[in-house]
C-alpha cells in the first residue's frame, strides 16, 4: 500500500521553521558516522539486485533460443557474465529516476550484435561447435537478446517503481521560488518516484496559496538535525540559493550524512545557466542529474594505503635529508627545530602541522594571523632556502604517517584564515571533504604562497570532484618535479 504524505504544519512565510516540525516522515534508527550511506546502499542494492537477475535471465534465454547457432553450453555462463560487465561498463546500470527500457534498446541491440560477432568469430576459429548460420543467424540472435533484455527491463523498472512508491523516501529540496514548489508538488503528486519531500533549505519567502508549506532550514545545523530526525536520504538543489548555507559545503554536508545528491538542470531550475546535459536524466520533466559525490570508502582506504607506503618509505630515505636540515636550522637559528602550527584538516577538525622553522614569530598571534613571511627580513640565509627548496615541509611526513593528512590533497590553512576565506569565498569550506595534503592540485599548478584563494578552493574542488589514485600518482610526479625549481614560498 502507498504511503501518503502528511500535511506540512503552517508556518509564517517570514519565519524559518524549526526542523523539529519536519514533515512527518517514517522514523528509523537515527543515522550517524559512516554507517550513514547504508538505507540508500539497501534500496540502491535492491533495485540492482532486480535488473541484474532480469539480464542473466534474458541474456541466458537468448542464448538458448537463438535461432541458426550452434555452441557448446558450457560457453552460456561465460558469456552472460560478459555481457553483464558489458552492460555495467556502458552505464546501464547506474541509478537513475526514470529508467525507460525503450530509451535503451538501441544500445542494447549494438551490445548484443558485438557480442554474438565476437562470440561466433572466436568459437569458429577455435573448432568448439560454434559456426554461426550466417549473418542472418548472428543479427536474428542479436534482436532476439536485445528484445529479452528490453523486456525484462521493463519488468524490473515497474517492479522498482512499485517497491518506491511503497517505501518513499525523505527528501529534502534545495533552493526557493517557482520551480521549488512545482518540484515540491511533482514530487507529492508522483508516488513512484519514491521521495516525500519533507523540508526545503534556503532563505524563508512566501510561498504559494495552493501548495503545502515545506519547513524552512536555514542553517547548517538546522539541516543536520533536519537529516537525523527525518532519516532523510535524497536532497534535490534547484539553483545557488542566498541563504546562510553555502552550497558547496551544504553538498558536502549532506553526502557526508549519506544523502543522494541530485541537481536540476536548465530553464526547469529558474537558471540564467546553460539547458540541460546531454543525456541528462529527469524527474517529472525536471531534468536532473546525479551530483558527484566523494570518494568510496574502499577508494579512501586505498589511498591510505597509499599514504603510509609512500611516507613510510621517503620517511627512511629522506633521515640524512631530515637530519642535515635539523643541524643547520640549530646552528643558523638556535633551539627549537621544528615549528608545530595548528591546522584545519578534515571535516574542519584541527591538528598540529610540523615543519622545520625558518623564522621565530613575535608571538602566538603573529603565528596565528600573518598571512606570509616569504620576504620577512628576519628570515636566516638557512630558512630561506629550506622555504625555497620546501625542503621544510619534510615533517608533514609524520603528520601523514599519523593520519592527520594524505600525501594530496588540498593545503591545510589555519583557523583564522579558514573563518576568513569561508566566509569570502564560494567553495571554500567544501574542501574540507577530505583529508588535507602536503600537495595537490592548486599547488602543481603554480597556486602556493601569495596567490588567489579563490583560484585555489576551485582547483581544491575540482580535484575532489575527478579524484582518483592515478591523479594523485600524476600530482606527486609533478611535484618532485618542481622541487628542482625552487618555487617554494
Amino acid at each position: 500500500m502507498t504511503t501518503e504524505s502528511a500535511p506540512a504544519p503552517q508556518a509564517s512565510p517570514r519565519e524559518a521553521v524549526p526542523s523539529s516540525m519536519l514533515l512527518h516522515a517514517p522514523r528509523r534508527t537515527p543515522r550517524r558516522g559512516p554507517a550513514a550511506p547504508a538505507g540508500n546502499a539497501a534500496r540502491g542494492n535492491r533495485h540492482l539486485a532486480v535488473l541484474l537477475t532480469s539480464d542473466a535471465v534474458a541474456l541466458a534465454a537468448a542464448l538458448l533460443l537463438a535461432p541458426g547457432t550452434v555452441r557448446p553450453w558450457w560457453s552460456i555462463v561465460p558469456l552472460v557474465c560478459a555481457q553483464l560487465l558489458l552492460l555495467a561498463h556502458c552505464g546501464l546500470y547506474r541509478p537513475r529516476l526514470s529508467p525507460a527500457a525503450l530509451a535503451e534498446l538501441p544500445a542494447l541491440l549494438g551490445l548484443a550484435l558485438l557480442q554474438w560477432l565476437v562470440t561466433t568469430e572466436a568459437l569458429a576459429a577455435y573448432g568448439s561447435g560454434g559456426e554461426p548460420g550466417g549473418w542472418s543467424a548472428v543479427c536474428a540472435a542479436a534482436a532476439l537478446q536485445a528484445l529479452l533484455l528490453c523486456g525484462g527491463r521493463a519488468g524490473a523498472y515497474r517492479l522498482n517503481r512499485r517497491r518506491a512508491a511503497r517505501n518513499p523516501q525523505s527528501t529534502l529540496v534545495v533552493g526557493g521560488g517557482p520551480a521549488a514548489e512545482r518540484l515540491t508538488a511533482a514530487l507529492y503528486e508522483r508516488a513512484e518516484y519514491g521521495m516525500r519531500p519533507v523540508g526545503r533549505v534556503g532563505p524563508p519567502e512566501n510561498p504559494s496559496a495552493d501548495l503545502r508549506t515545506l519547513p524552512v532550514l536555514t542553517t547548517a545545523e538546522d539541516v543536520s538535525r533536519a537529516v537525523v530526525q527525518a532519516d532523510v536520504r535524497h536532497a534535490i538543489f534547484l539553483r545557488p540559493h542566498e541563504g546562510e548555507v553555502d552550497p558547496q559545503a551544504l553538498a558536502a554536508l549532506l553526502t557526508g550524512l549519506g544523502c543522494r545528491l541530485w541537481a536540476v538542470e536548465g530553464p526547469a531550475a529558474d537558471s540564467a545557466g546553460p539547458g540541460a546535459s546531454a543525456g541528462a536524466d529527469h524527474l517529472w520533466g525536471f531534468a536532473v542529474r546525479p551530483m558527484a559525490a566523494p570518494p568510496k570508502t574502499a577508494a579512501l582506504m586505498g589511498k591510505r594505503a597509499l599514504d603510509v607506503v609512500l611516507a613510510a618509505v621517503f620517511l627512511v630515505l629522506a633521515a640524512p635529508v631530515l637530519a642535515v636540515c635539523a643541524l643547520a636550522v640549530r646552528l643558523s637559528d638556535g633551539p627549537g627545530v621544528l615549528f608545530r602550527q595548528e591546522r584545519v584538516g578534515l571535516h574542519g577538525r584541527p591538528f598540529v602541522l610540523l615543519k622545520f622553522r625558518t623564522l621565530r614569530p613575535a608571538d602566538a598571534h603573529e603565528s596565528a594571523t600573518r598571512w606570509s613571511v616569504a620576504l620577512d627580513r628576519r628570515m636566516s640565509p638557512v630558512g630561506s632556502l629550506l622555504r625555497r627548496s620546501s625542503l621544510d615541509e619534510l615533517p608533514q611526513l609524520w603528520n601523514v604517517l599519523r593520519g592527520d593528512m594524505s600525501m594530496v590533497g588540498p593545503r591545510p590553512e589555519r583557523p583564522y584564515f579558514v573563518t576568513q576565506f569561508g566566509q569570502t569565498y564560494p567553495g571554500y569550506r567544501a574542501r574540507h571533504r577530505v583529508p588535507v595534503g602536503i600537495t595537490g592540485l592548486a599547488q602543481v599548478n603554480g597556486l602556493r604562497g601569495d596567490t588567489s584563494i579563490e583560484d585555489r578552493a576551485r582547483f581544491d574542488n575540482h580535484y575532489i570532484e575527478t579524484w582518483s589514485l592515478w591523479q594523485d600518482m600524476c600530482i606527486l610526479v609533478r611535484t618532485a618535479a618542481s622541487l628542482f625549481r625552487f618555487g617554494g614560498s
